[in-house]
């Protein structure tokens, strides 16, 4: 497997440029997820990394190589579909050898190729069988192991789990991670779904607008996101977000003028901090109190229950609810006022223009 390298690469498509000067380093056998929103830029990026698309500007190493005036056969990427784009007309294995048979590979190691691809994907049962015969998850496996076989310098994933039920989901997500873990594939994987992210990746680069937002191993971007858009993208619930005073700065602590009363959080790190900010708090930091010592007070719109996790969802006459996990047997019901606060080293400070999180982690 090789490494891969994005030397400021831009995408323009006439006077509309969609990828922003992106640079970024996969070592090799790394697992890297794209995430972000629909239109960000992320297949897009994937598909220059493939060759399907032109890159405007940049250069792109593979193996230390510069291939970014090459045409996709003479990349050695393999790349997996949303759409399996398997021809229905052939069986499985003629599926996955169709690609090695254009190659003129001998038949012997065709054979045998397959026949690995197959164990590893616990899918030899099913070699005679054609496409239509096959369930959505079988296909993918199908569409995996045709990547598989060319024995490429690195794999390239598009969103390849969203044709998929939530259960098929779930599963085929636990097999492309043990898939890596065996095969030490060189991975760019792009996902909107951050539960895959969090799930799949060594690191995740999250996008925005064409631009990188962050790039950093799941839980440091869960724990530090660097800006607004990332603590509201990475985290389900999402992080609450609420706008605020800074009512005193003394020392290393602030206090913050908050719906219900007022906070003492601990300074940002090195930062000279005055008038607007945005509160950032996860719904696990958050726990019931009485209403005098309550950061936001409210009532119960609407309360989840999932099984392992519950949660409510504080109206607190704003425009958004804030979300506070509560125990999972908890009685709480709609209608039911409460009082929550937070805990004050789990707190995140972001500009209230910029969006850019102030103190610790600022630069990750």
């Amino acid at each position: 497997m090789a490494a891969i390298e994005l030397r400021n690469i831009r995408k323009d498509y006439g006077s509309v440029t969609v990828i922003r000067s992106i640079s970024l380093e996969i070592e090799s056998g790394e697992f890297v997820v794209l995430v972000g929103p629909s239109g960000c830029g992320k297949s897009t990026l994937l598909r220059m990394l493939a060759g399907l698309e032109e890159i405007t500007d940049g250069d792109l190493l593979i193996a230390d190589k510069p291939v970014g005036h090459l045409p996709p056969a003479e990349r050695n990427v393999a790349m997996v579909f949303q759409d399996y784009a398997l021809y229905p007309h052939m069986s499985v294995a003629e599926n996955m050898a169709f690609g090695l048979k254009m190659r003129d590979v001998a038949q012997r190691d065709i054979d045998a190729r397959v026949g690995n691809a197959a164990a590893i994907l616990k899918i030899e049962p099913y070699l005679d069988r054609r496409p239509g015969q096959l369930s959505g998850g079988q296909r993918q496996r199908v569409a995996m192991g045709r990547a598989i076989v060319r024995d490429p310098d690195a794999f390239l994933f598009d969103e390849p789990l969203s044709n998929l039920d939530a259960a098929l989901r779930v599963e085929m997500r636990l097999e492309i991670a043990k898939l890596h873990r065996r095969i030490k594939a060189t991975t760019v994987y792009v996902t909107h779904d951050q539960v895959e992210a969090m799930t799949l990746a060594d690191r995740i680069v999250v996008m925005n607008g064409g631009n990188v937002e962050q790039i950093g191993a799941p839980l440091e971007l869960y724990h530090t996101p660097a800006s607004l858009f990332v603590a509201q993208f990475i985290g389900s619930p999402t992080m609450n977000v609420v706008a605020c005073e800074i009512a005193s700065a003394r020392g290393d602590a602030i206090e913050l003028d908050l719906p219900a009363g007022r906070a003492a959080i601990p300074r940002p790190d090195g930062e000279a901090v005055n008038g607007s900010v945005m509160l950032g708090i996860r719904p696990e930091d958050l726990t019931a109190c009485s209403q005098e010592d309550a950061w936001f007070t409210g009532t119960l719109g609407v309360v989840e229950r999932l099984g392992g996790q519950t949660f409510g969802y504080l109206d607190i006459g704003r425009d958004k609810m804030v979300t506070v996990e509560l125990p999972r047997d908890s009685r709480a019901a709609v209608g039911e006022k409460m009082s929550v606060r937070g805990n004050v080293s789990n707190t995140h400070l972001f500009a209230a223009g910029s969006g850019k999180r102030l103190g610790r982690g600022a630069n990750s």
